[in-house]
């Protein structure tokens, strides 16, 4: 009964999105095979966190349009997420909710689930709020390299104290909710897995992550094969598979292994 309700809990969720352009077809139908495993197998406190994290997320993504209309030429999608970014974004959160069935009375599932949103949680914070910043970020391999807003791998102080307090909100949620454990060890430690897992995700931006060139405009860019100018890319560093997508799903493995082995 729990899994029934938790199916049609999250066909409403991704029904909704989908009409407020957060998600597109694919993204619906992913986001509804999360939130059935989430909603269904870990319960209702599992998806307040889902939630946080995807209504804070999709929020950002929607605001200060008009600040960040000249960036989206960087980014390899827009704000309507499609299965791939569901995937990368939720997926290991997911899985975290379905070994919960199995180990029920365990921390470390939760512990896991928590740090996965609160990764890609900080991530996204990060990001969205990061490009604000009235100075160009700082490439973060070296700290000294000022590089375009926007640019894979550039980090700033806005940025990353964004990132904080994404991570912050999903750490506050794990503690208040958590099926056992304290508060304070449980927020602090999901807080910093996030925040990690987040700065994870700029070093692979800034090293291996595929990355692309626009010969007509001369810039780089995620976007491939075609730039928003309508030219084809051309392949610039980093590995091709390795895609915005992936380098999420890597943000939030990081962000688990951190609270599993501390």
């Amino acid at each position: 009964m729990q899994l029934l309700l938790g199916f049609i809990f999250a066909v409403i969720i991704a029904f909704l999105a989908y009409k407020a352009k957060s998600l597109d077809i694919s993204g619906a139908i992913a986001a509804t095979v999360e939130g059935t495993l989430i909603f269904g197998l870990g319960g209702w406190t599992w998806a307040i966190l889902l939630l946080a994290f995807f209504i804070s997320s999709s929020a950002l993504s929607k605001m200060f349009k008009a600040r960040k209309k000249d960036l989206k030429e960087k980014f390899d999608k827009g704000s309507q997420r499609d299965a791939m970014q569901v995937i990368g974004n939720g997926g290991l959160a997911a899985i975290f909710a379905a070994l919960n069935y199995f180990y029920p009375d365990a921390l470390w599932t939760w512990l896991g689930f928590a740090a996965a949103l609160a990764a890609v949680n900080a991530d996204t914070w990060g990001t969205e709020l990061g490009v604000l910043n009235p100075s160009r970020p700082r490439l973060i391999t070296n700290l000294t390299q000022k590089v375009e807003k926007g640019t894979s791998g550039g980090i700033s102080l806005v940025g990353t104290l964004a990132a904080l307090a994404g991570a912050a909100l999903i750490g506050l949620l794990a503690g208040i909710f958590t099926p056992n454990g304290s508060f304070l060890p449980i927020f602090v430690l999901v807080t910093f897995a996030g925040l990690t897992g987040a700065l994870f995700d700029s070093y692979l931006g800034a090293t291996i992550q595929a990355i692309y060139y626009c010969p007509v405009c001369r810039k780089e860019t995620e976007r491939h094969p075609e730039h928003l100018c309508g030219n084809q890319t051309e392949f610039k560093r980093g590995f091709r598979w390795l895609s915005n997508d992936w380098v999420n799903f890597g943000c939030a493995i990081v962000g688990v292994l951190v609270v599993l082995v501390f």
